[in-house]
């Protein structure tokens, strides 16, 4: 990801502040810089330990002749408006064409979406339920795509994680998100499944975490106590064209458990959560620019050396354009799905104005009750 560097970043704080805050670099760079050391000591230990059990490789050694497989990645994003009695809630997907293969013709060019805005009354649910909305977008556009390798932003559990926090709130939440959550709900389901098997052999779902707790790697293979996750330590480790995997996705203390499903939805919950007990996991560093990227894939490609030549081949093509730290669809859905923050406030002031041009009021009744007292943001 391209960070965006502003001119003046302390112009909005006081001076005592930034100077309090200054003062504290050298602590903060001193501590990073022995933690950073410490791993480059343990480098070869850690190398050796991957190669003994095999799950150190190269990709060239997995990678068959090429293909040129195409690619997209889907994103979503949500924002709520707060206003004075009410609140403008907006929910959207985005699907994004990868860089084309030079044997392609683009096939899939404009961007694929799907949008919803409500007007609803203040409730404390409804970051929960849009957020579920939202995740349906994501779902049901993936399955759409016709490309061979179809990237998600996060992982593979997060729909799971917001869809269970919209079932423990659903009776507490406003009827027209109730609604477009129940009316989206099974779809999405179906394509939950199809995207956690990825069985089509000319396709493959991929999930692909930008922050990540996971320690797998560190604290079942390499039985470190380490503070590190295993992509922060293996981005230390791994060097350009190097794959660390496969191996089981770690589920922790206890299975995931979903309640408060609805009872005609709940042996599709059920599926999904035992395929999600059954993803592989592989960290892989295409090129020298990147961190090592966690990647969360079926059991279907992992064990099909054909579809996980195919799959390492479109990551690799993919991460070739230096200064990003992703796949570019992946890049570039982010980038658009981000926006919605800033064209939410703008719907407002458009509505404000075609209501002012009928309103019989007072218009500063109509500017109080349109006005914008705190945006909430979520992806």
């Amino acid at each position: 990801m391209i960070e965006i560097q502003h001119d003046n970043p302390f112009n909005e704080l006081p001076e005592a502040l930034v100077v309090d805050m200054l003062s504290q670099c050298d602590y903060i760079g001193l501590k990073l810089s022995k933690s950073f050391q410490d791993l480059y000591k343990m480098r070869k230990d850690i190398r050796k330990t991957l190669k003994e059990k095999s799950l150190l490789k190269k990709d060239t050694d997995i990678m068959l002749p090429p293909t040129y497989p195409t690619s997209c990645a889907v994103d979503g994003s949500f924002s709520i408006e707060k206003l004075l009695s009410t609140d403008i809630v907006a929910a959207a997907g985005v699907a994004v064409e990868g860089l084309a293969p030079p044997t392609e013709v683009r096939f899939w060019p404009k961007p694929r979406h799907d949008s919803k805005i409500f007007t609803i009354t203040h409730n404390n649910t409804t970051n929960y339920i849009t957020s579920a909305i939202m995740m349906c977008m994501e779902l049901t556009l993936a399955v759409k795509a016709p490309h061979n390798v179809v990237f998600f932003d996060g992982s593979f559990v997060t729909p799971l994680v917001y869809m269970n926090q919209a079932f423990n709130t659903f009776n507490r939440a406003p009827e027209e998100l109730k609604e477009e959550f129940k009316k989206r709900l099974k779809l999405a389901l179906a394509a939950y499944m199809k995207t956690i098997l990825s069985k089509k052999t000319d396709q493959i779902f991929v999930a692909v975490p930008k922050y990540t707790t996971r320690q797998e790697i560190t604290h079942n293979i390499l039985n470190m106590n380490s503070n590190y996750e295993d992509r922060a330590l293996l981005s230390f480790i791994l060097k350009p064209g190097e794959v660390v995997g496969p191996t089981r996705v770690e589920m922790g203390v206890r299975s995931w458990y979903i309640e408060n499903a609805p009872s005609n939805s709940e042996s599709l919950v059920k599926k999904v959560i035992n395929y999600l007990e059954k993803l592989f996991i592989i960290y892989y560093r295409p090129y020298d620019h990147l961190p090592a990227l966690r990647l969360e894939l079926s059991p279907e490609v992992i064990n099909n050396r054909n579809r996980f030549s195919i799959l390492l081949e479109s990551v690799k093509s993919q991460c070739s354009v230096p200064g990003l730290m992703e796949p570019f669809p992946l890049y570039l859905a982010d980038r658009m799905v981000k926006h919605l923050r800033t064209a939410l406030p703008a719907i407002r002031r458009t509505a404000t104005q075609e209501m002012s041009l009928n309103w019989e009021g007072k218009f500063s009744d109509l500017y109080f009750a349109m006005h914008g007292y705190r945006t909430e943001f979520g992806k």
